[in-house]
């Protein structure tokens, strides 16, 4: 089952799902994410404090579980061929 994040964890939490996503963040303007005071907000907070909308961060949070999916394909996809290469299937 896919890693997912939601509106209201906290950054700090957010990129310990995968620290990619700090890409993605940064990517849209929030360089803000390893500043202290992003340790204690929401990524729903800080997107509003960075003038994002309520539907951006509908958007952003679908965007990165997305990503944390298609992670999860690409190495399971990559699993099985490595599997299937050493003859272990």
């Amino acid at each position: 089952m896919a890693k997912k994040i939601t509106k209201d964890m906290l950054i700090p939490d957010v990129l310990a799902v995968d620290p990619y996503i700090s890409g993605i963040l940064m990517g849209q303007g929030m360089h803000c994410i390893s500043c202290f005071a992003a340790s204690g907000e929401t990524l729903e907070e800080a997107m509003y404090v960075h003038g994002f909308s309520a539907p951006d961060v509908d958007v952003m949070v679908a965007d990165i579980n997305d990503f944390l999916e298609q992670q999860e394909k690409y190495a399971a996809e990559n699993d099985a061929e490595a599997r299937k290469a050493a003859g272990v299937e």
